[in-house]
Order: C-alpha cells, then sequence, then structure tokens
C-alpha cells in the first residue's frame, strides 16, 4: 500500500490503481459534522436554560410543562460536552439518539408524522453518527462500511 502525499491512500486491485479517501480528511469532515451537531445542540441547551418563555408554547403544546425547561436544557447540555470530547464521545452520541428518538416519538405521540421537529431530530441523529463514524476508527472498524472491487 503506497502513499500519494496528501490525496490519501493508493490500493492495488487487480491492474488497476483505487484511491481511498485519507483518513485525515475523514475525520476533519467528522470534526465539522460534529461541531454542527454540537452547536444546535448547545443553542437548544442554551434556550431552555436561559430563556426558556421562547419555548414555553411549544413544551405545553407537546405535553410538558415550562417548569421542566432548566431540566431538558441541562439533559442536552450534558449530551453535548460529552458528545464533544474524544473520549466519551460514544456515551454522548448514544444519548444523543436517545434525546432524539424521544423528540421524534413525542411527535409522533402527537399525531405530527412527519413534522420538521421530527426530520430534524432524524437528520442531526444521523449527522452525530456520520460524524462520529468519520472522526472515530473505533466505529468505523465496528461498522465497516465495504465497497465490491470490480
Amino acid at each position: 500500500m503506497g502513499r500519494t502525499g496528501n490525496m490519501g491512500r493508493v490500493r492495488h486491485v487487480g491492474d488497476t490503481m483505487v484511491e481511498e479517501t485519507s483518513s485525515r480528511t475523514g475525520a476533519l469532515v467528522g470534526w465539522v459534522v460534529s461541531a454542527i451537531v454540537i452547536l444546535i445542540l448547545a443553542a437548544d441547551a442554551a434556550v431552555d436554560l436561559f430563556s426558556p418563555s421562547l419555548i414555553s408554547a411549544e413544551m405545553e403544546a407537546s405535553g410538558f410543562p415550562t417548569s421542566q425547561a432548566t431540566l431538558l436544557g441541562l439533559i442536552i447540555l450534558v449530551c453535548a460536552v460529552l458528545y464533544a470530547i474524544p473520549r466519551t464521545a460514544v456515551l454522548g452520541a448514544i444519548l444523543t439518539t436517545g434525546f432524539f428518538g424521544g423528540a421524534i416519538c413525542t411527535h409522533f405521540r402527537l399525531g405530527e408524522v412527519g413534522s420538521p421537529p421530527q426530520l430534524i431530530s432524524l437528520v442531526l441523529g444521523i449527522m452525530a453518527w456520520g460524524g462520529l463514524y468519520l472522526r472515530d476508527k473505533r466505529i468505523r472498524e465496528l461498522l465497516p462500511f465495504r465497497v465490491a472491487a470490480g
């Protein structure tokens, strides 16, 4: 297996050379995707913690009293911090996925199938795991995507 500078790894498949994505580039993209998820979670937590009146109508419509906004904000913040730290990122991704799943179920229960909050939660969950997949070799080894050569 040879190296082509910063372009990535090259491996031989039969008589042809196949260029693989550089793990450095993949890790960088993974951190960018993860940073988007972290920033969105942090913004959501900030609103819940510092200005719950902004979301009081949405909380009450979904069956949650506004008084639980602070606790909800703390949960979101813990998820974001755990996800941001490389050592605890897998735990953070699991907890974040659980949180997003709960949000999806809440809207499903209200008959809001395919609603923007559900879709946003789904996309953020995919982004959380996609970002972690790209930045953490252990996840790539656990869930390898194989491309058939030839």
